[in-house]
């Protein structure tokens, strides 16, 4: 699919594969490659046209993310987590938006939807405390969105209170807060894998937040936030459709740079047993399975998002099992594009642990990205299966 942002993307691929060893090192997206980022356009993907965005078919978000994360890992994964965040602030309350792209429509918002913070009701707002781990590009964003329980007083103190709350669709909200009401703390982000995300923790401390600068989780999941009346097909699209395939695509797009490092690693590869390498039956098999397994990955992916996509075009309710099969092809496919990962690394050789090989980094990478709740596999085959069966989904994020 042709785009200006993705042929934007393949004139800077070299430059974000020259520097993803530093941006390991960094431990963060260092502000030259965000403003890289942002100036080919990837966040504004999802961004609504009246507010300098494209408002593109979100297919070509995916493609994008993955482009990017061939050639850095952190790049796409912040790419893609920062990415969809425009999606959700599309839905909210207009005032927020002009406050976050009334100035600059290259405004970045990260993240962190656990609902680590408490908002107590006050005149015009809330009152917002909290921490919350795992905020991506937190470092290179303007403002947060974070999730919050409603309390009227003082917030829980026993796990059963907490889970009580979260049991009310009134009381789970997303709360959005300016980079200056937040509190990066700093040492919270020593991992072994997508280092270069960055993904600190996050605090804030009794913070005024204006009513209209929140919204319910449970509109944003369900789809109802944006009211379907007039309202944009891209933002008729499911939750579920949206944020979780930002992960695996990234996730993918980190296993096909994975097989071009594997590739260019192996092509002069001489081995003590059997001589050069593309003579070994076994390595090259490995290769040319791995290939097809990431290939079909990467297709499985956009066709489930396309077919959505053609619903929400219409104007038509996308139906819920077709919701169910992109989750359960989402989780899959990240799951699967590693293990074809693992089989590239497997088979490299010693040569492919040492420290700046990019083999070894892509591998640590895919690894961290199956890290994240939203590639959990429990719940989402077994949901599908129930959905298929003419039963309801066990699954809340479709």
């Amino acid at each position: 699919m042709s785009h200006e942002v993705l042929e934007r993307i393949q004139k800077i691929g070299p430059t974000l594969a020259e520097q993803a060893d530093s941006v390991e090192a960094a431990g963060r997206l260092p502000d030259e490659t965000a403003s890289m980022l942002k100036e080919c356009g990837v966040v504004r993907l999802l961004q609504p046209e009246a507010y300098g965005g494209y408002e593109a078919a979100p297919t070509v978000f995916f493609e994008a993310v993955m482009a990017i994360a061939r050639h850095c890992g952190a790049s796409g994964w912040v790419s893609g987590i920062v990415g969809v965040h425009p999606w959700e602030l599309a839905i909210c309350d207009p005032r927020v938006r002009d406050e976050v792209w009334g100035e600059d429509p290259d405004a970045w918002m990260a993240s962190t939807y656990m609902p680590g913070g408490f908002a107590r009701p006050v005149e015009g707002g809330f009152e917002f405390t909290g921490r919350w781990q795992f905020s991506s590009g937190c470092d290179v964003s303007d403002w947060v969105i974070l999730g919050g329980v409603i309390v009227d007083g003082d917030p829980p103190e026993s796990g059963g209170g907490m889970a009580k709350l979260l049991a009310d669709p009134s009381k789970y909200v997303h709360v959005i807060v300016p980079r200056s009401d937040v509190t990066i703390i700093e040492g919270t982000w020593d991992v072994v894998g997508l280092c270069g995300t960055g993904s600190k923790d996050v605090a804030v401390d009794g913070a005024f937040v204006p009513a209209y600068r929140t919204i319910l989780a449970s509109d944003v999941v369900g789809g109802t936030a944006a009211g379907l009346e007039g309202c944009s097909p891209l933002y008729r699209m499911p939750w579920g459709a949206i944020f979780p395939n930002a992960i695996t695509a990234a996730v993918i797009g980190i296993a096909e740079g994975a097989l071009e490092a594997a590739l260019a690693h192996q092509g002069p590869r001489i081995s003590m047993a059997s001589g050069p390498i593309v003579k070994s039956p076994v390595t090259m098999t490995a290769i040319g399975e791995a290939a097809s397994e990431i290939e079909s990955c990467r297709i499985q992916l956009l066709d489930v998002i396309s077919r959505q996509w053609e619903y929400a075009q219409r104007g038509e309710p996308i139906p819920l099992e077709l919701r169910a099969r992109s989750r359960r092809d989402q989780v899959t496919t990240s799951w699967r594009a590693t293990r074809a990962v693992d089989s590239l690394f497997d088979h490299a050789g010693g040569g492919a642990l040492r420290r700046g090989t990019p083999l070894q980094r892509l591998w640590r990478d895919a690894h961290a990205g199956l890290h994240h709740i939203i590639n959990v596999r429990e719940k989402v085959p077994h949901s599908y299966a129930s959905v298929a069966l003419g039963h309801a989904p066990v699954d809340g994020m479709l």
